[in-house]
């Protein structure tokens, strides 16, 4: 009997587009244009759910539910520039000028905009198939910027997510696999 698990190697890309009701085709969103910027450090998902266990004193009568769920992708962008720091801040405004400047204002909790972004990680292999993560999210754990004589400056973004339909959808995970054929018998 062949066993279809595949060994995941490597990074991939992080791209990001505005979330407006729906996700895009994979054509729309990923493209050069919507890269956040390229990683140093990978991609971790993490998934967390909370449960709620309700028991008698003796532990013969029990019930769990599952009562909250939280969802967060992590990254350290290495290239990035004052547009991609817009999509890391709710309170971001960017202007650019004539004169070739870019200007980025953070901060002032009237600015907030509320946006939600559409965040898709794609690990490439050709062998075995891509693998895509996707989720609706914002970065809710602000940033750090350091610039040290001896390393590339990355920032490392915490997306929070949240539903991405009425089902409650928190992550959408899909990989390519040679042995799914989708028909049913």
């Amino acid at each position: 009997m062949a066993i279809n698990k595949k060994i995941v190697l490597g990074s991939g890309k992080l791209y990001a587009t505005e979330f407006t009701d729906t996700i895009p085709e994979d054509s729309t969103l990923e493209v050069d244009d919507n890269i956040l910027g390229l990683i140093s450090g990978g991609a971790t998902l993490t998934y967390e759910p909370e449960f709620y266990t309700a028991s008698d004193d003796l532990g013969i009568a029990v019930k769990k539910m599952i009562t909250n769920e939280n969802v967060t992708l992590q990254s350290g962008i290495m290239t990035w520039n004052g547009k991609t720091l817009q999509k890391l801040v709710n309170t971001g405004r960017v202007d650019e000028d004539t004169a070739g400047k870019r200007i980025v204002k953070i901060g002032g909790v009237g600015n907030y905009d509320g946006k939600k972004y559409v965040l898709r990680f794609v690990h490439e292999d050709a062998a075995e198939g891509d693998i895509r993560i996707t989720i609706v999210g914002s970065n809710e754990a602000g940033f750090e910027i350091a610039f040290t004589k001896d390393e590339e400056t990355v920032i490392d973004a915490e997306f929070t997510a949240f539903p991405i339909d009425d089902d409650g959808t928190l992550i959408i995970y899909e990989e390519e696999d040679a042995s799914v054929t989708g028909k049913t018998e």
